[in-house]
């Protein structure tokens, strides 16, 4: 019995040895996996999607009377619509509505973003802070979230943690992010990174407030949303509504 029971202990040893041996290789393969997509530079990205990006956008811009590509971008994001706008200009010339892109997932509600982890998509004007070649979600363009206003609001009210990483990116999924598909992040990513980001803008709104009102009932926000809102209602404004459907 104890002869049985001592082979019975060594054989349940090396089980547990091979499943470890086979659990530690598969996480290897899966971090070798993810190292070995992680080493693209934006011109990498460029060459790799830049011609099909190009055409697709070029009929666009042919079709906004703006040179191709702008020296000018604005994105507008629209949370409740499910959809992102591109405006462009060139030189000096005034903004013209590009095209629009339905958004495929954007979480949470009307509001602005406080903290992390709420699933809030931020509300405000922001920079695009960089590229991201190597995103898990194909290519992102990363917002300037939290921007001065952001952080302004959150010192007053003694907020931390407010959240980072809030990207413009591909897949179908999205926590906070606005997730396009990756053949819009591809265009979206092209366009930018030959514009320049010094040169783009993102405007991100509940609703487009050109045509429309806060729903009502809204979700508790904080007293100075209005305020902010006031300066995205502002910024809108000097857009022209888009002509058509594109």
């Amino acid at each position: 019995m104890k002869l049985r029971w001592q082979v019975s202990l060594v054989r349940l040893v090396l089980l547990v040895l091979i499943f470890l041996g086979v659990g530690a290789w598969v996480v290897r393969r899966h971090i070798s996996s993810r190292m070995s997509h992680t080493h693209f530079s934006v011109a990498d990205r460029l060459q790799q999607y830049g011609p099909a990006a190009d055409a697709r956008l070029l009929p666009y811009f042919q079709k906004a009377n703006v040179t191709y590509p702008p020296s000018k971008v604005v994105l507008v994001g629209l949370k409740s619509e499910l959809k992102l706008q591109v405006y462009a200009a060139d030189g000096g010339g005034i903004l013209r509505f590009v095209r629009e892109y339905p958004i495929r997932s954007a979480s949470g509600v009307p509001g602005p973003k406080l903290q992390e982890g709420d699933g809030q998509v931020p509300e405000g004007l922001y920079n695009i802070d960089s590229l991201n070649p190597n995103s898990l979600y194909h290519l992102a363009l990363r917002v300037g979230y939290p921007n001065d206003w952001d952080q302004e609001q959150a010192r007053k009210e003694g907020r931390t943690n407010l959240g980072e990483d809030i990207m413009i990116h591909g897949a179908a999924g999205s926590a906070g992010c606005l997730a396009m598909g990756d053949e819009i992040s591809e265009d979206l990513f092209v366009l930018v990174a030959r514009t320049g980001i010094e040169n783009t803008r993102l405007i991100l709104s509940p609703v487009d407030f050109r045509v429309r009102s806060l729903p009502d009932p809204m979700p508790a926000v904080p007293a100075w949303t209005g305020q902010l809102y006031a300066s995205i209602k502002t910024e809108l404004s000097q857009l022209p509504k888009p002509g058509g459907t594109n």
